[in-house]
């Protein structure tokens, strides 16, 4: 199958661009580097330590999926069996700060669901049935409920098309090779990749603050997912499309079942966020053989064999 990936020199999409290509798929890359670091001549540095790593081409566009000319020459010149679609401003805190700027950018341009769509949950956990749209804190949020009831009325108005959507949590970790990992412009928005900068010595240090959530410390609850797990449930979506052929619009959960307090990990809550997100996955392990394969000590090692190896990110 040949797919179109959307964001792929970003931290997901480079991790998924790899998996996609040990696992026979063929891809066309396009991002706008809105959250990707690019070379002196305008190539994603991610996208060539992929191909260092598979061995394999990965070709590259630099396209910004707002532009509707651009991504019409792509599809004329290009025949496309999928298209996996992670190009989007994904910042919370920012997105309180700068609503308009999300709405009109993930709205208009990206059709990426596979982040949070989750109001602070009336159950735990998280379930495919549970409900959305309700209490959705942030404009981020909000834009990614509104895409993916979008997706869904495409669905029932096109039977023919498939569609899947990926509801992943907190993705961290980085390859094991530690030659692909999450390079944030500017000071990171996420908390995992703000620790290891402090521990590494390019940020000065790290605040914790915050007590107002109703959880075990006080601190926000989040399901944390190795991105390399996480890369591998977009294969598997394709895997099974592959071998069922029209499965319609399907929605499965990408996490490990399990939170962890801001607090027991480090951390600073923000405008927007909610309390406790964590997952229930069995669906995705019912039907796509998915699930996590590592746990919150792999994620850490894997993150800090990335940053060690790459003190300056991308940019060194």
């Amino acid at each position: 199958m040949h797919l179109l990936v959307t964001g792929a020199a970003g931290f997901i999409g480079s991790h998924t661009v790899l998996e996609l290509l040990n696992s026979g798929y063929t891809v066309l890359c396009i991002d706008n580097f809105a959250n990707a670091i690019s070379d002196e001549h305008g190539n994603a540095i991610s996208l060539k330590r992929v191909a260092e790593i598979t061995g394999k081409e990965v070709p590259f566009q630099n396209v910004d999926v707002c532009d509707e000319k651009a991504l019409e020459k792509i599809f004329a010149e290009n025949k496309f069996d999928g298209v996996i679609h992670l190009a989007a401003l994904k910042a919370v805190g920012e997105s309180v700060a700068k609503p308009l700027q999300y709405y009109s950018n993930n709205l208009v341009a990206s059709l990426n669901l596979i982040q949070v769509v989750y109001g602070p949950p009336s159950e735990l956990p998280i379930t495919e049935k549970s409900q959305t749209g309700q209490g959705i804190t942030n404009p981020y949020g909000q834009t990614k409920y509104m895409m993916e009831q979008i997706l869904i009325d495409v669905g029932k108005a096109n039977p023919d098309w498939n569609v899947v959507l990926l509801r992943y949590f907190n993705p961290v970790g980085a390859h094991k090779s530690g030659l692909i990992g999450e390079d944030p412009k500017g000071v990171p928005n996420n908390l995992m990749p703000y620790v290891s900068q402090v521990a590494i010595g390019k940020l000065p240090v790290l605040t914790i603050y915050g007590d107002q959530f109703d959880t075990v410390d006080g601190t926000g609850v989040r399901d944390y997912i190795h991105v390399v797990d996480l890369a591998k449930g977009h294969v598997k979506a394709f895997d099974r499309i592959k071998s069922v052929g029209n499965v319609g619009t399907e929605i499965y959960n990408l996490g490990t079942g399990v939170g962890y307090s801001v607090r027991q990990m480090i951390g600073v809550p923000r405008p927007g966020d909610v309390a406790s997100v964590y997952c229930d996955p069995s669906l995705a392990h019912e039907k796509l053989g998915w699930r996590a394969e590592n746990g919150l000590e792999e994620m850490c090692a894997d993150l800090w064999n990335w940053q060690t190896k790459n003190p300056q990110g991308f940019s060194a």
